[in-house]
């Protein structure tokens, strides 16, 4: 496979499925657990690092799932989706450099919350910045991420990681 700089909805869909990176290999979750429509720009040299860089959107709809029931009278998508999405484009970067395995988050540095989205909102962009990935034995990536709503960023979280595991029978 060649790697793309881009990625359609219909895209993250066949990764979910296990059909992007090949068998046993690095998935994205299926919606509703999916946290993105589209990754609008991947790239390894990138960033403010210089290593590595993704660039992902999900078109906010007052009708998506978490609103629904997070909170009655008050919606608001739960922090927690913002995060779990970082960790999905994590992993998603080390299948695109065509590491196997399949991916685990396996924690973060600091997570700060500044903002909300709420259902009048219009986009969410998650921006990724690697900083380290190692490619041995061991597969892991190590980056820092942020969300932004209609523009204005409103979660980081620093030092990302991610590794992919071609056994998680004793994960």
């Amino acid at each position: 496979m060649t790697p793309q700089h881009s990625y359609s909805y219909e895209d993250l869909l066949k990764c979910s499925r296990g059909e992007l990176f090949g068998p046993g290999n690095a998935q994205l979750p299926a919606p509703n657990m999916l946290m993105m429509d589209r990754i609008i720009n991947i790239n390894s040299t990138g960033g403010k690092y210089g290593k590595g860089e993704i660039i992902a959107e999900l078109d906010i709809r007052p009708d998506l799932w978490f609103f629904q029931c997070h909170f009655i009278g008050d919606p608001v998508m739960p922090g927690c989706l913002g995060l779990d999405a970082l960790w999905q484009l994590v992993g998603f970067y080390l299948g695109w450099q065509g590491n196997p395995g399949r991916g685990r988050a396996l924690g973060a540095g600091e997570v700060k919350f500044s903002g909300q989205v709420v259902p009048t909102a219009k986009k969410i962009t998650y921006h990724i910045h690697i900083k380290r990935t190692i490619n041995r034995s061991l597969i892991l990536a190590i980056a820092d991420g942020s969300v932004s709503v209609d523009g204005k960023e409103i979660y980081t979280a620093d030092s990302l990681r991610v590794g992919l595991f071609t056994s998680t029978d004793n994960f």
